[in-house]
């Protein structure tokens, strides 16, 4: 049997990450996994940036504050920053294609595709606020968005992490 070593120094099957995969083939598989992902995320990202680039547009938006124009401009900033870190998984991918760093690509794609969704939760974070600035005044909208932000980070971070910690130290 073909045998790899891990980072304990011992040797294992190649095929013995939890599939009878190779090392190729799992970074193929997890390349496609993370391609869908990216697909479902950057979706949401594009159309929140393009409704906030049209924003400016508005004729409300000249009776903003100093206050809310700087959070729409943060705002903007961050919307930006998302776009381009999860478009960067697939450039990044397209840039080194054909050099045989296939699992280096999908474990860099990957932490960019991370850094996207962090960028994407405070660009979320961020639009609410000056939303909700508006809709409910200053005083409330700042809990409002803090409550909502606490989800997201549940749902996105938190629930894997015990999920991961739970189902992987029993083994």
């Amino acid at each position: 049997m073909n045998g790899q070593r891990d980072d304990g120094g011992t040797s294992k099957p190649a095929w013995s990450h939890g599939r009878r995969e190779t090392p190729e083939q799992r970074a193929d598989r997890r390349w496609s996994e993370l391609l869908q992902e990216v697909r479902v995320i950057q979706t949401g990202v594009q159309i929140l940036f393009g409704f906030l680039l049209t924003v400016a547009f508005t004729p409300r938006f000249a009776s903003l504050d100093t206050t809310d124009r700087t959070v729409y401009v943060i705002t903007v900033l961050l919307g930006a920053a998302a776009t381009g870190a999860l478009v960067g998984t697939v450039t990044f991918h397209r840039l080194v294609s054909g050099h045989r760093l296939k699992p280096q690509t999908v474990l860099w794609a990957s932490r960019l595709a991370l850094v996207g969704v962090v960028l994407l939760l405070a660009t979320v974070a961020s639009a609410l606020l000056l939303i909700l600035r508006l809709a409910l005044g200053t005083g409330a909208a700042p809990w409002v968005v803090a409550g909502l932000v606490t989800w997201f980070v549940v749902c996105w971070f938190a629930l894997p992490a015990w999920v991961l910690h739970r189902y992987t130290t029993r083994d």
